[in-house]
């Protein structure tokens, strides 16, 4: 095979440079479905997260009413943060009843409205705060910081939702969290995710519970239908087993297979029939990304006294740990001025889907 058969990656200021980046994030991440987590991180009122994915401070809350809503993380009267966000990240907590700036004292109803102004007559109604669209799926909250462009959740998401329909995604509870700062770049995180043609060299311990992953390079893995483990194992522990029940409803393929889905721009799920690895990717600039991992298991399985979700923890954070090193050597060498773009392989098609997805948000966003 020529290497002028292989298919190019995205030029390498896709990667690297800080203008870019700052376009792909509006096309994307402002303009597109955001994944920021578990809708049941806030579950009772007054509950909230605050947090920073590249230039986008928001506020996320249980409002009065039970829905969760989002805001931007702005006072209205002089553009103080609601909650100090000074090194970024993500911070969590719980109002009473209303949301109080720490500079003037103004305060907000947790739905957003002005409550009042400390020694102003002022028209409340006037002044709410900036609302971000959210939605939920299968228990995950996404949000939209810019709805200018039509499209749907469930659209955006596409054929991954039926892939996947069988695991109770809505039911599952967060066992345990891990939160990694990676010095590469998102796509090139999302990239790797999407092939396994690194898994023989990267990932030994992995390919043990997995064989098929460094058959061939990764060649010909069956998304669809899932990923076969070694016979008697079942599921991602350094022993292919584990105490917990299969999920209820899954085929009699899923309860031996592992399935992977990846849906733009930033939720990465790894499902087995005992737990879920979600993987939210959170860009925050050129070269830095922050990723935080919840690892997500039935509410029955959580409840037994023996329940101990370390099995599954202490072997992804193994095989992430290996995944960022890799992905922040892509990234030192994508840096150096002689790299112009990389290539697929065949093996690499899904990483190819990439390249056409951010080709067309960036369209759809500058048309």
């Amino acid at each position: 095979m020529s290497y002028d058969t292989l298919e190019p990656t995205l030029p390498r200021a896709s990667y690297v440079e800080a203008a870019e980046f700052q376009r792909e994030f509006l096309a994307m991440f402002k303009r597109g479905w955001m994944c920021v987590g578990r809708a049941d991180a806030m579950p009772l009122v007054g509950d909230y997260l605050a947090m920073v994915v590249g230039d986008v401070s928001m506020l996320l809350v249980r409002a009065e009413d039970g829905r969760v809503v989002a805001h931007h993380n702005v006072c209205r009267h002089r553009g103080a943060e609601l909650i100090p966000m000074p090194d970024g990240g993500v911070k969590s907590g719980r109002f009473g009843a209303t949301i109080t700036c720490p500079y003037h004292a103004w305060s907000y109803h947790l739905s957003g409205p002005l409550r009042g102004a400390p020694h102003l007559k002022i028209d409340c109604a006037a002044l709410s705060l900036h609302p971000i669209e959210t939605e939920i799926w299968a228990g995950f909250l996404f949000v939209r910081v810019d709805s200018a462009l039509n499209d749907p959740l469930l659209h955006h998401l596409g054929e991954g939702v039926a892939r996947i329909s069988r695991y109770p995604l809505d039911k599952l509870k967060v066992g345990a969290q891990k939160t990694y700062e990676v010095a590469a770049n998102w796509k090139v995180v999302l990239e790797n995710y999407n092939e396994c043609y690194h898994c023989g060299p990267i990932h030994p311990e992995l390919c043990e519970i997995v064989p098929a992953f460094r058959q061939g390079g990764g060649q010909a893995l069956d998304w669809d239908e899932g990923v076969p483990h070694r016979a008697g194992a079942t599921t991602f522990t350094f022993s292919g087993e584990t105490n917990r029940a299969p999920f209820p409803g899954l085929s009699e393929t899923e309860k031996t297979h592992h399935k992977g889905e990846l849906f733009y721009p930033n939720l990465m799920l790894s499902l087995a029939m005992d737990h879920v690895a979600a993987f939210y990717v959170w860009p925050m600039s050129a070269t830095k990304t922050r990723i935080q991992c919840d690892f997500l298991f039935h509410p029955d399985e959580m409840s037994r006294d023996a329940f101990d979700p370390s099995d599954a923890v202490t072997f992804w954070d193994l095989v992430n740990q290996q995944d960022w090193s890799i992905c922040e050597s892509v990234q030192r060498g994508m840096s150096n001025t002689v790299f112009k773009s990389g290539f697929y392989a065949p093996m690499e098609d899904y990483s190819l889907d990439l390249r056409r997805y951010v080709r067309e948000r960036l369209a759809m966003s500058e048309s």
